[in-house]
């Protein structure tokens, strides 16, 4: 914002008084006689009202005098250029040269008329080009994930051998946030579902008289598929709209701009920490996750069928062997850098209003969790290829 001072003569007293304005008749021409101090930072401006120069009788031409405004700010070019642009409209000639040579030069930026505003043409677009509209936007955001994840790999490497910006406070400060803090969570989820499937189980098993199967049941589908995308999904809620939601702040606060205007590189800063911190934490909650499932199809299972817990435990370890637990690893790991690349893409992408932190923060969880799902389609059709 200008701010300047304009004094009435040499040597005179600055005034301090609230704007005001008056329209002065002089034969063919309307005078606007300015006076006072014209800052919005300090009060509210008057707004230019033509009734005012049309109840002044009949005039050709307008100007304005300003020898009487002490202190001004470009709240008063706005107001000189609504006058100019009521003279435009009304067919009146605006004079500037009684104004202060500052004042001229800024009025002088603005057009003499306010530019209209063109608009939007709708363009229809036939389904299929619909399709393909989202479809090459779908890849240019994969690549563009892609992109950023080699970069965070490349700031990996750096870390490493302690040339990167990675701040170990940061990645302990996420590592607590994204592992110990989701015990509780992911320890309830999985008991629940771990019980759930070993009640339907038992229902149906005890027809045919294998009730000691739901151990199995329990086990496999625990081991295999539930722990790692139940654990999975509920990070993406919890951490990877945390991560979202961060990252548009910042952006919203611009400090994003701050990063890359001392040179600091974000993917160093902030997403490394961030992604680093659910590659190292999901496999653990994934274990952890496991036997809480199974724990919790122990409890039902012994509650409801006529089986030992040394029956239930020895039919727990025959029914998968070490090559499941590895393919739930390696799927732990994959879900826990989509959901932190995602998250921190997501957030990155997002607007600077406070509107905008929620529609990231909800876009990071609906995308987290629809692309768990359809990850854990592709290891399934992997794991049928390869015979696990």
């Amino acid at each position: 914002m200008v701010l300047t001072e304009t004094k009435a003569s040499a040597g005179s007293a600055e005034i301090d008084a609230s704007p005001q304005w008056e329209v002065v008749s002089e034969g063919n021409t309307a005078c606007l006689v300015l006076t006072g101090v014209w800052l919005g930072q300090n009060t509210a401006l008057p707004v230019f009202s033509g009734d005012a120069l049309l109840h002044a009788g009949s005039f050709d031409n307008v100007t304005c005098n300003a020898a009487d405004v002490t202190r001004w700010d470009t709240g008063l070019i706005g107001f000189l250029w609504d006058v100019r642009r009521w003279c435009d409209r009304e067919g009146r000639e605006f004079e500037a040269h009684a104004l202060p040579h500052p004042m001229q030069q800024l009025l002088d930026l603005l057009p003499d008329r306010q530019a209209p505003t063109a608009p939007m043409k709708g363009t229809r677009h036939s389904f299929l080009e619909r399709v393909g509209i989202k479809s090459i936007a779908t890849l240019a955001e994969i690549g563009t994930i892609a992109e950023l994840a080699g970069h965070t790999a490349r700031a990996c490497y750096q870390a490493i051998f302690r040339r990167g910006g990675l701040r170990s406070s940061d990645l302990f400060s996420d590592l607590f946030n994204a592992g110990p803090s989701a015990l509780l969570i992911v320890g309830v989820v999985n008991f629940l579902i771990g019980a759930i499937l070993a009640f339907v189980g038992a229902v149906q098993l005890q027809k045919f008289a294998a009730g000691i199967y739901v151990a199995s049941l329990v086990g496999i589908a625990t081991v295999r598929e539930m722990a790692p995308v139940m654990t999975a999904i509920i990070m993406a809620g919890r951490t990877g709209g945390a991560y979202a939601a961060r990252i548009s702040t910042m952006q919203g606060n611009e400090e994003i701009d701050a990063l890359k205007v001392f040179g600091i590189s974000v993917s160093s800063y902030l997403i490394l920490p961030a992604v680093l911190s659910l590659v190292i934490t999901m496999p653990f909650l994934y274990l952890y996750g496991c036997l809480i499932g199974m724990l919790g199809g122990y409890i039902v299972a012994i509650s409801m069928l006529d089986i030992t817990s040394l029956g239930y435990f020895h039919q727990t370890v025959i029914a998968f062997g070490i090559s499941q637990f590895i393919f739930g690893f390696i799927k732990s790991l994959v879900f826990g850098a989509f959901i932190g690349l995602t998250s921190c893409r997501i957030g990155l992408r997002a607007g600077r209003s406070a509107a905008d932190v929620g529609i990231a923060a909800t876009r990071a969880v609906v995308i987290g969790i629809v692309g768990v799902i359809a990850l854990d389609a592709i290891f399934a059709i992997i794991a049928n290829s390869i015979g696990i």
